[in-house]
């Protein structure tokens, strides 16, 4: 089955950068939509990015990380990226990467519409 493996996480202070990484074996990345979810414990699961498949590059960013986040995706890698910039406290959370048999991703992108998930990663900002 597909698996989603999320790496890159970690704690940092207010105004720093981190990195997220994920990777699959058994599904190609660059084809379909895939995404960067977060959850705070208590709290529903958030759209954080979405990106589509070759055919559809579109993205959609949550207005809380316009302008300080960036998904990008290397293909040769076969990994979906996440670049998080001037990071918050309210970023805090558990990120978990997403994949949607599709290469187009739903408008709106609600978790709902991904069928595979990664464990997750934690980010915490103090």
């Amino acid at each position: 089955h597909v698996q989603l493996v999320e790496s890159g996480g970690g704690s940092v202070q207010a105004g720093q950068t981190l990195s997220l990484s994920c990777t699959s074996s058994m599904l190609t990345i660059s084809r379909y939509c895939v995404a960067w979810f977060r959850q705070v414990s208590g709290e529903e699961r958030e759209l954080v990015v979405a990106i589509g498949g070759d055919s559809d590059g579109r993205t959609n960013y949550a207005d809380s990380v316009k302008g300080r986040f960036t998904i990008s995706k290397d293909n040769a890698k076969n990994t979906l990226n996440l670049q998080m910039n001037s990071l918050r406290p309210e970023d805090t959370g558990v990120y978990y990467c997403a994949a949607r048999g599709n290469s187009w991703c739903a408008t709106p992108p609600l978790s709902g519409t991904f069928g595979f998930w990664g464990r997750g990663t934690q980010v915490t900002v103090s």
